[in-house]
């Protein structure tokens, strides 16, 4: 691979003034990688230049017949000032599985992980220190050869953009409330539900709209083809913690493996905790919530890490879970988590990567 062509910006955009009322995903950074891919060069001229609106042909294939995948983590500000990413490498694999998928030329891991750390040591001013921010990085590919035709693109565009972020929801690690989705679905065994690709995203803005009418956060998706086995929230992955077990939902071909979901796996097997990953039903959820067994509902995800379920509603049936607060599953596992991504516990498992 080349290396990597660096061209500064002359005109460097304020930075925010005030980091605890930072939003997520409104402001971005004041440069970005860029590298373009053709099926005779490979990927070619890695760069990062200032951050600008891209020039892209109107009749990119990317545009009509959505080869479009992305992947979302983040870098963090210890307490001592250096910045670190989590499991970077975990989620360029997972990159590669989404344009496997969808017919798009893969990338190298190593070479990814080290633009991103290059791109960070410029932007290093723009890593917040406050509680609960950190720098988002979106890395995203779009077919850009122009044709009107269902093929594979032979042309593509790699792109990285950074934004300084707070939190995900408006009250931070509040527990929200989520909506059972029973009459769209948001992917089926054999599709692209497992990979990161932008018309998963499109599909599901119904359902959370919908949703959000009706005061939930988010929407939880049951499978497309029984439509009673829970599969994943619009934006994290969901754990259930019953008294004598914690079960998430096993990864079918219809669910986002999130990077988060395996960090949560790995530190509750390490802490000896009973958890599985298995096939688990809506009525199995209501028969737990009943009989006083269900003790707490957490999504997880890089934006939000941990986000504690207060209710959970299902057609007319109403679930509040541990009484509408956080659980002390939740709020442990949000502390070690974090704790780790700001260096203020140790990382046993080897996830942090130094910028």
């Amino acid at each position: 691979m080349e290396k990597i062509k660096i061209e500064l910006s002359t005109n460097l955009k304020p930075k925010p003034q005030d980091e605890s009322k930072l939003a997520f995903g409104k402001i971005f950074t004041d440069h970005m990688f860029l590298m373009d891919y053709s099926d005779k060069k490979g990927w070619f001229d890695p760069r990062i230049v200032p951050y600008a609106p891209i020039s892209i042909n109107p009749a990119a294939s990317g545009l009509h017949y959505g080869q479009l995948i992305f992947e979302g983590l983040k870098a963090y500000r210890s307490k001592t000032g250096e910045i670190v990413m989590f499991r970077p490498e975990k989620n360029m694999k997972r990159l590669n599985a989404s344009n496997e998928r969808l017919c798009m030329p893969t990338v190298d891991v190593d070479f990814m992980v080290g633009a991103l750390k290059e791109l960070i040591r410029i932007e290093k001013d723009w890593v917040p220190a406050a509680q609960g921010t950190s720098l988002y990085i979106r890395p995203f590919i779009i077919a850009t050869e122009p044709f009107l035709g269902v093929k594979p693109s032979g042309d593509y565009m790699f792109i990285v953009i950074l934004s300084p972020v707070g939190s995900y929801y408006p009250n931070g690690i509040q527990p929200v409330g989520i909506y059972v989705e029973n009459e769209y679905v948001r992917a089926i065994r054999g599709g692209v539900g497992h990979a990161k690709c932008a018309g998963n995203y499109a599909a599901s803005m119904k359902s959370q709209i919908k949703a959000a009418e009706k005061g939930f956060a988010q929407v939880l998706w049951l499978d497309g083809v029984e439509r009673k086995y829970i599969e994943e929230v619009g934006a994290m992955n969901i754990f259930f913690a019953f008294e004598d077990e914690i079960v998430t939902p096993e990864l079918s071909g219809s669910i986002l493996p999130g990077i988060t979901r395996a960090s949560i796996l790995d530190l509750l097997k390490s802490w000896g905790m009973p958890v599985s990953e298995r096939r688990i039903s809506i009525d199995e959820i209501i028969e737990a919530y009943d009989g006083g067994k269900l003790k707490e509902v957490f999504g997880t995800g890089t934006a939000a890490v941990i986000s504690p379920v207060g209710e959970l509603t299902h057609g007319d049936k109403k679930m509040v879970i541990n009484n509408g607060e956080i659980g002390k599953l939740s709020k442990k596992l949000y502390d070690e988590i974090t704790g780790i991504q700001k260096l203020e516990r140790e990382d046993k498992f080897g996830w942090i990567t130094r910028v």
